[in-house]
């Protein structure tokens, strides 16, 4: 079973049986970090996105800004 790099579109070789939601693993094309969301079918996104949401809260953080959540 493949699955699909949600940053660079590769197929990814996957063992459906051993992958498990929340897995984490990294594309061997981009190096992207990607985490396992769904198992059937097996869904990827890209782990990177929580990082770049701390970064931008801890950027508003030193601004000044608050967050409106």
């Amino acid at each position: 079973m493949s699955a699909i790099c949600p940053e660079c579109d590769s197929d990814i070789e996957l063992d459906e049986l051993e992958v498990e939601i929340g897995d984490e693993l990294t594309c061997s094309e981009c190096g992207s970090l990607l985490r396992v969301v769904n198992d059937s079918p097996v869904e990827l996104e890209s782990d990177d996105e929580d990082d770049l949401d701390e970064d931008e809260d801890e950027e508003d953080d030193e601004d000044g800004v608050e967050d409106e959540d």
